[in-house]
């Protein structure tokens, strides 16, 4: 593997381990704090709100570090912090120092997105299947979170599944730095921090630019919901709704010795890391179609997908809950490089990192937001309202999209020059 594999392969792995420490506690809080602490599900939301307005707001300030300083720096920074913010999360004792350890993993987690896919999509080629190949890893480490936590309540106490992967962060992080030291260590002069000035634009450019920036970020917040909620309830939603299929899946494992008696969380967390990683795979082939045909008409069947499924999904339950579930979240999972797709293509190379700061911003502010949202219609009205909601905010999605240009406009240099003259 040569050095610009092995630089990839960190920033995938990189990707997985944030989506990983911000859902551990999605897990944690279904299937064993709300009996170790005596409080409801919707009480436990409240902790995790300020960590994801965290992962938001120090979004901005983590791309502008990046821009004046050193992106592979700041990944240096996120695999170390974020390692040891979870192993001090381990030791809480109340839902407020749950919700501060949370609030600094947030922060640390807040790195990646800004940072992480600036280099992919400055550095290399064929952007959508490097985003949607780095989505993928995301994607498990969402889907991991649910299987690794059910694993450790089941074996071991909710506690080491905050330690054990904040351990691996840390390794990684000081491997990261060393192979990626001259980067690292590089401070940027002040003609390159300069040089993120873009080039002047025609105002016919800056008109279209505007339309599909304000259909960039309106979208982002809208599918920041649908993310959170699917993603976040998931665990509790499978909890709920296949006790009987967890329970025959666990005999049924028991009978061949492959787990142990009353594995019910592995199981619930086993069939959501099944939905996660499956769903994930729609990645791939969004990645290709956005370097095919645009990103109109991917985005315009992303969001029909969620329609459809969400509309299908109230009062179902065990095989037919698995199967809707796994088809609301291809669309979920599907969508979620397009925006980035369109932010890389479009932004200034150098203040790439700046400009996805801006994106993640809204997309983490939105997410944080959602957690009251579910907790209350949880409380109130159940899932099932939770879906014609979901359902809703896709078609929201699909009337903003359709009206994205077929194709991105590119700056020319004839353009260019009009605007300078």
């Amino acid at each position: 593997m040569n050095r610009d594999s092995t630089h990839f392969l960190f920033l995938n792995v990189g990707h997985y381990l944030d989506h990983l420490f911000t859902l551990i506690f999605a897990t944690v809080a279904a299937l064993a704090l709300t009996r170790e602490w005596g409080l409801s599900y919707g009480e436990l939301l409240k902790y995790a709100t300020p960590g994801f307005f965290a992962f938001g707001l120090f979004s901005l300030p983590s791309g502008w570090l990046a821009d004046k300083w050193s992106r592979e720096g700041m990944i240096a920074v996120f695999f170390v912090g974020i390692g040891i913010s979870s192993i001090a999360t381990s030791f809480a004792q109340t839902p407020l120092q749950m919700g501060i350890g949370l609030f600094i993993i947030g922060v640390f987690a807040a790195i990646y997105h800004p940072v992480g896919l600036a280099i992919v999509t400055q550095k290399w080629k064929n952007t959508g299947m490097r985003l949607a190949l780095n989505g993928i890893w995301g994607n498990l480490g969402v889907a991991s979170a649910a299987l690794i936590t059910g694993y450790f309540i089941d074996n071991g106490g909710w506690r080491a599944a905050f330690v054990v992967p904040g351990i691996v962060s840390i390794v990684i992080g000081v491997l990261y730095t060393i192979h990626q030291w001259p980067e690292v260590s590089h401070k940027k002069t002040p003609a390159q921090v300069a040089a993120t000035n873009g080039p002047m634009m025609s105002a016919d450019y800056r008109a279209i630019m505007l339309r599909i920036s304000i259909i960039v970020f309106f979208t982002t917040a809208v599918s920041s919901i649908v993310f959170q909620s699917t993603t976040f309830a998931l665990p509790k939603i499978f909890d709920e709704r296949m006790q009987n299929l967890a329970r025959d899946l666990t005999s049924w494992l028991n009978a061949g010795g492959v787990a142990a008696s009353g594995d019910v969380a592995t199981v619930v967390g086993g069939l959501a890391f099944t939905v996660f990683a499956v769903a994930s795979l729609a990645q791939l082939v969004v990645g290709r179609a956005l370097d095919k045909y645009g990103p109109r008409n991917v985005f315009l069947t992303a969001a029909s997908i969620q329609i459809a499924f969400f509309g299908l999904m109230p009062g179902l339950k065990d095989g037919w809950a698995l199967a809707v579930a796994l088809g609301f979240m291809l669309g979920a999972f599907g969508q979620i490089p397009i925006n980035d797709f369109m932010i890389g293509k479009m932004a200034s190379g150098e203040a790439r990192a700046r400009i996805y700061g801006v994106r993640y911003v809204v997309s983490f502010t939105a997410l944080a937001a959602t957690l009251p949202l579910i907790g209350f219609i949880y409380e109130t009205y159940g899932f099932d309202m939770l879906f014609r909601f979901m359902a809703c905010s896709a078609a929201v999605i699909l009337l903003a999209v359709a009206c994205l240009p077929a194709k991105l406009p590119q700056p020319t240099a004839e353009s260019a020059a009009t605007a300078r003259a």
